[in-house]
């Protein structure tokens, strides 16, 4: 087999479909591939289960999220928010 060094996990699709979206879904398989930290152990052992769904190798921990990510850039925001209103009103 070929070596896929810089085209990565999309080499399967070969010439087809266009740079840019073998490109986007290579990103998108390495996001949803990655190792995150979880954040009850805080060990790096926080995977994708199924769509939305991260669970934690190592302690059992398991929580909903986003697609590809465990975060969101969505949630994140609403997570500063949240504690910029509980700072405010102390």
């Amino acid at each position: 087999m070929a070596r896929t060094k810089k085209v990565g996990s999309t080499g399967r699709f070969g010439t087809r479909y266009g740079s840019t979206i073998r490109k986007r879904v290579r990103e998108v398989e390495n996001r949803s591939k990655a190792k995150y930290k979880c954040p009850r152990c805080l060990k790096r052992t926080f995977k994708r289960d199924g769509l939305g769904i991260w669970v934690c190798t190592s302690c059992g921990e398991k929580r909903a999220g986003g697609a590809w990510e465990p975060q969101t850039s969505a949630g994140r925001s609403i997570l500063r928010r949240i504690s910029r209103i509980a700072e405010s009103s102390e």
